[in-house]
């Protein structure tokens, strides 16, 4: 990596044996940088009541119930996304699908609110989608697909040269926890818990690796948007995408939602840390540790491939700092029931 003076920017995962393809770890920061974006963002003024009611209207009413949580082996095992274990999950109500730049828009139109990328003044862009590379020399630590690009942001997801209005119905993108955090605190809405998440991406199955079965392709069609070819040099878009598709491009689960898996990976509420110890009797609605300095992230990319990173199946996590942003990195919303 080229010495740019600045504190590598990287992610935990890439300490595993495979490190994630997707999370390239939060920005250089000085020792005040969480509190200041922690700070912004909870300083975002609610919505107007009409405004919230409708947003929550638009959720899906998730019954709850008992599941068996994590995979039963991980291939990635600082994922800590195994053993199972039993969970109970009260009632909750969750986004049909992730937030889409249309709709950041009319959040950032109402509060004038700057994600921590536009505050840093840059984010990181995949490789793929740059003109030249030796015009973005800086990259993520052992991750030299992920550069460095000024001026990148929700806004211009790809650099400057990019509009958030070519794809409105895109996930947006380049979003750090705050930044989900300040817009759930406008809508009135909050973050799904990440036992909530896992709940809901399962649709009703029950011990599956993906929200409808175990099948990567049902019918040898493609059901959700992920890496094709040869990671990271060759994306043959055999789905129809090399980056980001539409919200809604593939088929619903079995609870009305989409992009469970793939697309984009979804913050959710809960710290990185331990999960519950599986030898307990049912745990009722984990909440993950009560600190820490890593923010859990579910779901897969569009830039998880089984020869890699195929962290897209329902039980995949991954971590990153709340201040870590990329072209990869979304959220949906949930609330209480």
């Amino acid at each position: 990596m080229p010495d740019t003076g600045l504190r590598e920017r990287v992610s935990p995962n890439m300490h595993d044996d495979k490190p994630s393809c997707c999370a390239p770890g939060s920005n250089p920061k000085a020792d005040d940088f969480d509190a200041r974006f922690e700070g912004a963002a909870s300083e975002v003024p609610e919505a107007p009541p009409d405004i919230r009611s409708a947003l929550r209207d638009r959720l899906e009413s998730i019954e709850g119930g008992f599941f068996d949580m994590g995979a039963r082996r991980s291939s990635f095992p600082d994922d800590l996304d195994s053993p199972r274990r039993r969970v109970r999950v009260s009632p909750f109500r969750i986004a049909p699908h992730a937030v889409t730049n249309v709709e950041y828009a009319a959040f950032v139109d109402s509060t004038g609110y700057r994600t921590v990328a536009e505050q840093e003044g840059w984010s990181y862009v995949f490789h793929l989608f740059l003109d030249d590379l030796a015009k973005y020399p800086d990259y993520a630590g052992p991750a030299p697909w992920w550069r460095r690009v000024d001026g990148a942001c929700w806004s211009a997801p790809g650099g400057p040269r990019s509009d958030w209005q070519d794809r409105p119905d895109h996930p947006v993108v380049q979003i750090a926890w705050y930044d989900a955090f300040a817009y759930c605190r406008w809508a009135g809405l909050r973050l799904p818990r990440e036992a909530e998440w896992e709940f809901a991406a399962r649709g009703g199955l029950a011990r599956k690796k993906f929200p409808w079965g175990n099948e990567m392709m049902p019918g040898g069609v493609h059901a959700m948007n992920t890496w094709q070819g040869e990671f990271p040099a060759i994306n043959t878009a055999e789905d129809g995408w090399v980056g980001t598709a539409p919200v809604g491009s593939y088929p619903p689960n079995g609870y009305g939602l989409y992009d469970m898996t793939g697309n984009v990976w979804e913050w959710v509420q809960d710290y990185y840390g331990p999960r519950p110890d599986p030898k307990r009797l049912a745990v009722h609605d984990p909440t993950g540790p009560e600190t820490g300095t890593e923010r859990i992230q579910r779901g897969g990319s569009y830039l998880c491939h089984i020869s890699y990173c195929d962290r897209y199946h329902v039980h995949s996590r991954t971590r990153n700092d709340p201040s870590g942003s990329a072209g990869n990195s979304g959220f949906r919303v949930a609330g209480d029931a």
